[in-house]
């Protein structure tokens, strides 16, 4: 009985494939010294310079708090450098020459992980797992 309670609970096993993906992840972005997380919003502010705070919590449906340590982290790493918005009241966020050329190895770093996942749970089973876990966290919002 018990056994069949872990086997439909949605919370249990998604935290168990997180934690699975994130030891993955963390040793994946390892080798750039920087945790995913923060490898993913360089990866972001590279690919859209000039984006705001805001608007990295946003895309990264993280709390605006997490977002202000994880810039100060970057900023310090010389990676991210910040700058005030047209307003005065917003942060615009840019890359370094620095951190352009670990964004370069990051998206490498990411496009390594999307085969690889792709290849290990199949690409079918991929995409379904991806585009169910979005929906999901949209209905739950």
């Amino acid at each position: 009985m018990l056994i069949r309670m872990f086997e439909r609970c949605l919370y249990f096993n998604t935290n168990t494939m997180v934690r699975q993906l994130n030891r993955v992840w963390d040793s994946a972005y390892q080798v750039a010294g920087l945790s995913a997380p923060h490898a993913y919003m360089l990866r972001l502010v590279c690919h859209q310079p000039e984006i705001s705070q805001k608007q990295v919590a946003n895309e990264l449906n993280l709390e605006k708090s997490t977002v202000t340590r994880f810039v100060a982290v970057l900023v310090e790493k010389r990676l991210l450098k910040r700058r005030n918005g047209f307003d005065g009241r917003e942060i615009l966020l840019q890359p370094t020459a620095q951190g352009k050329r670990l964004g370069v190895q990051l998206d490498e770093i990411g496009r390594n992980l999307y085969k690889r996942m792709r290849k290990q749970l199949g690409a079918d089973r991929f995409d379904s797992l991806v585009q169910a876990l979005r929906l999901g966290a949209n209905h739950l919002t």
